[in-house]
């Protein structure tokens, strides 16, 4: 990877470079290990507020619900109380009765401040990011409230590993706009030829990267599985985000084999 090849490499953030989603569930159901850590959701809500086991599960099975189908309009709602309307409601649709917006805020913040502790950067990962660093620029590439992804990046302490770092929720558009992957190769004086996009999510990942032309875009496929409806379609699968240097390696051979083949017809000429 030189003049020739790869000079920038953006990486999306949840479940790509930090599993968000395990952050998540482990939040709302682990047992802490000592008396002094914070209940986790679940356990809150029997021991403290008298709930049944069965009913606790189904409120927080409706949150995570809720999460996944989760539009947030920053102009409208900040994302605490857009969140906290969450547990409110499901707690309300599990019990009956009137809201309770008292405990569904005791919710969210147990939930949160769980989550954030949970969120970990892997150390296969940040030496796969330290080694990449010597070779390419790399960018962090993340969707999402401004607040939320920067109480994670923070978190997951990932900061020292990239040249930028770039939220959607700080941006006029978010992945899959090619503005905001025009805006990342201008923060490293780069070209979209010489970039590539690595993330988990087809929708906004891959088709991002399509839409604003970079070199190749590599879909993170951690299941392995391929959808009814391949599309986009992603230049590269990797099922581990710790193959991505081999992928990178590959279109370096790609590469010098062509310009070896075009050097040969130009001298043949």
């Amino acid at each position: 990877m030189g003049v020739h090849g790869v000079k920038a490499v953006f990486f999306d953030l949840d479940n790509t470079l930090v599993n968000t989603a395990a952050a998540g569930r482990r939040a709302i159901e682990e047992v802490p290990p000592f008396a002094s850590c914070l209940f986790q959701v679940i356990n809150a809500l029997q021991s403290k507020h008298h709930y049944a086991e069965g009913e606790a599960r189904v409120i927080c099975d409706k949150v995570q619900a809720k999460l996944l189908k989760e539009c947030h309009d920053p102009a409208k709602m900040c994302i605490t109380d857009l969140r906290i309307s969450h547990w409110e409601e499901a707690i309300q649709e599990t019990t009956g009765g009137e809201a309770n917006r008292d405990l569904a805020a005791e919710c969210y913040f147990l939930w949160k401040t769980t989550r954030l502790q949970h969120l970990t950067l892997a150390e296969d990962t940040r030496g796969m990011l330290t080694e990449l660093r010597k070779r390419v620029r790399l960018l962090l590439l993340t969707n999402g409230d401004k607040q939320t992804q920067r109480e994670k990046i923070e978190a997951c302490a990932c900061q020292p590993y990239f040249d930028a770092i770039v939220v959607g929720g700080e941006q006029k558009e978010e992945k899959p706009a090619p503005s905001i992957f025009h805006y990342c190769c201008d923060l490293l004086g780069v070209q979209p030829t010489e970039c590539v996009m690595v993330g988990d999510s087809l929708d906004t990942d891959i088709q991002g990267g399509l839409n604003a032309g970079l070199k190749a875009t590599v879909w993170l496929n951690k299941a392995m599985t391929t959808p009814v409806d391949t599309s986009p379609v992603p230049h590269y699968i990797i099922s581990s985000v710790l193959d991505l240097p081999a992928v990178l390696q590959k279109m370096e051979h790609k590469i010098n084999a062509k310009l070896g083949t075009d050097h040969m017809a130009s001298s043949n000429e």
